[in-house]
């Protein structure tokens, strides 16, 4: 009998690397990680794991999902992608919608930065350079009070920022500059640090405009690529 995607899993399970991990995802009590359950199982080894399981569906996807296991719910968002991009290619749109709209009604579940980075520029950013039409809802996402939904809104944009538009990365980041968390300051200068090396142009005006309200920690990202010279101009002022 074969195994189902848990069991595989679970076979492959490593306790050295899921204590490693656990501490790396922040798991302790009041940490952002706090509750997940990690076997230790690399992410190369998941993305082989997944194509064996490339064909299951939506509701075997969200049982997967709806899991305190770490690698259970980045392995079926892995699936997602992959299930993604092949709908794309197949000019399947009603697939592409359905795998949209499960994403995001799961957010809850999409609740690590790993997690997020893999599905939402893939999926959600896919999506909606798309259907341009729906993208009131990364605004939305960007307004949550819930940590992810934020990061997912931001980190979206990527997908945009690949093709020449930045617009919505620069509004979105406006909204998140008052933002408290650490992921959300990273999350932001990433997506900026990315536009500069699309345009540096756009991205220093949008510096200069916002630098008072940056975090540190989101000018560190977004300059990352400036010459030594200018980087050292940015973080005095």
């Amino acid at each position: 009998m074969s195994l189902t995607l848990p069991q595989t899993l679970h076979h492959h399970a490593n306790k050295d690397r899921a204590l490693i991990n656990q501490r790396f995802f922040k798991t302790n009590k009041g940490q952002y990680g706090h509750g997940d359950i990690f076997l230790g199982i690399t992410v190369p080894q998941q993305r082989i794991i997944a194509k064996q399981y490339h064909n299951l569906t939506l509701s075997e996807l969200q049982t997967i999902l709806h899991t305190n296991i770490h690698e259970q719910r980045l392995t079926s968002l892995i699936i997602l992608t992959e299930q993604y991009k092949q709908a794309t290619k197949q000019h399947n749109l009603k697939q592409q919608q359905e795998i949209y709209q499960f994403i995001l009604n799961n957010t809850k579940w999409i609740n690590n930065w790993d997690l997020v980075d893999t599905s939402a520029p893939h999926i959600v950013g896919t999506y909606l350079l798309q259907n341009p039409k729906d993208k009131p809802i990364l605004y939305t996402l960007a307004k949550s009070e819930d940590l992810w939904e934020k990061r997912i809104a931001i980190v979206a944009t990527f997908t945009f920022i690949r093709n020449n538009q930045y617009q919505d990365t620069l509004n979105i980041s406006k909204l998140l500059l008052n933002d408290t968390h650490d992921l959300i300051h990273k999350a932001v200068g990433w997506m900026l640090r990315e536009v500069g090396k699309k345009d540096q142009s756009i991205l220093e005006k949008f510096l200069k405009q916002h630098l008072k309200q940056l975090p540190r920690t989101t000018l560190r990202y977004a300059i990352e690529r400036f010459p030594e010279h200018k980087r050292k101009e940015y973080l005095k002022l």
